[in-house]
């Protein structure tokens, strides 16, 4: 099963936020297992990276912490075309409409992330952490 990981799932991993680290964090395992393919978009890599140097101050760690993630999650391209399509949408969040394109571009069976309501006409299941872990992932078992 291929899965986008949206990047408020990996922040709440990365910047152990409460009370969303513990589900997020079950996700992150999941992939390590290989039980799910993880793939991060390119355009979350750059916002991942911006808000983890603003929280740690440290460049350093933020890119050790960025070699482990992209170590773990595979990342999808964010093309000129992926672009063009979330314009096209008109989405009230421009974000996620280019997760959402990212998405359907790279034939992914899942959105992961906490922002259920900003996926206004998702052909593609959006669910949140643990939403995943409960229904999509053991259906699958």
């Amino acid at each position: 099963m291929k899965v986008l990981v949206d990047t408020n799932v990996v922040l709440d991993v990365l910047l152990k936020r409460s009370p969303f680290y513990q589900d997020s964090f079950k996700i992150f395992q999941l992939v390590d297992q290989e039980r799910i393919h993880g793939c991060l978009s390119a355009s979350s890599i750059t916002d991942i990276f911006y808000l983890l140097r603003k929280d740690r101050h440290n460049s350093g760690e933020v890119y050790r912490i960025m070699d482990e993630l992209i170590a773990l999650f595979s990342v999808i391209p964010v093309s000129e075309t992926t672009i063009a399509a979330a314009l096209a949408l008109r989405w009230k969040d421009f974000e996620d409409a280019v997760q959402f394109m990212t998405a359907r571009e790279n034939s992914v069976t899942h959105i992961i992330t906490r922002n259920k309501a900003d996926y206004e006409i998702s052909d593609i299941p959006c669910v949140s952490p643990v939403e995943f872990i409960e229904s999509a992932l053991n259906s699958s078992d």
